[in-house]
């Protein structure tokens, strides 16, 4: 037993920063859910968030519906994006010369570090290979960039939402583009399976070689 302390800490160790980090992106599991106090924060921060009027407006009312339905799980959300020809203006955006390309590029990497304090992270980043292959309308068509973010709960999502340092750039965005942001749960999600089978058969010649070297001993 003395030979193997080791190993039988290290394997505790690594126990616990697994379930550590179980926990903090599964806080559904632990009975988390958004509170009327913090559906009220929420509210009150959103309804002068740096963004168009009618953005604001619509933000409002479906994210009280939505947190109304709040099951406390994880969230995976779309965000189907197509960029204007030049930065759209509106009160209170920031006075910037680049292009909507350079606008959204500046709000996803200062948005990048918020979104990871609040346990959320970009599992899927695509852009777009043509137009929509089944309709041609003009409201279903010509979408330049694919993301879908996983939070670990929607008061996960809300907290980024209302965070100043995400308050900050959010404007840049919106000068940018015009999004469809919808949030789903998951039903199936199978990693890139080379990356799987790969895992897979590096567990398995570990566990080989520990077989093999216990019977040499």
């Amino acid at each position: 037993m003395k030979r193997l302390r080791f190993e039988l800490l290290l394997g505790a160790v690594f126990a616990a920063l697994w379930f550590a980090t179980w926990a903090w992106q599964h806080p559904g599991a632990m009975g988390e859910r958004i509170s009327a106090g913090d559906s009220q924060r929420y509210q009150r921060i959103l309804a002068a968030a740096p963004v168009q009027p009618e953005v604001r407006a619509q933000l409002l009312a479906r994210v009280n519906e939505w947190i109304a339905t709040d099951d406390g799980r994880a969230v995976y959300m779309v965000n189907v994006l197509r960029l204007y020809k030049g930065l759209q203006r509106f009160p209170g955006s920031p006075s910037y010369g680049g292009t909507p390309q350079e606008s959204n590029a500046r709000y996803e990497a200062a948005a990048g570090p918020v979104l990871l304090k609040h346990g959320g992270y970009p599992v899927y980043a695509g852009v777009t290979q043509g137009a929509n292959i089944l309709e041609n309308r003009p409201e279903l068509d010509h979408w330049d960039r694919t993301l879908v973010v996983r939070y670990p709960s929607r008061r996960a999502f809300l907290e980024v939402l209302v965070d100043p340092e995400f308050q900050k750039v959010v404007p840049y965005k919106f000068m940018a583009l015009s999004v469809m942001l919808v949030p789903t749960n998951v039903e199936l999600l199978i990693p890139e399976l080379s990356a799987l089978l790969g895992a897979a058969l590096l567990v398995v010649y570990l566990a080989i070689g520990w077989w093999r070297a216990s019977r040499r001993r």
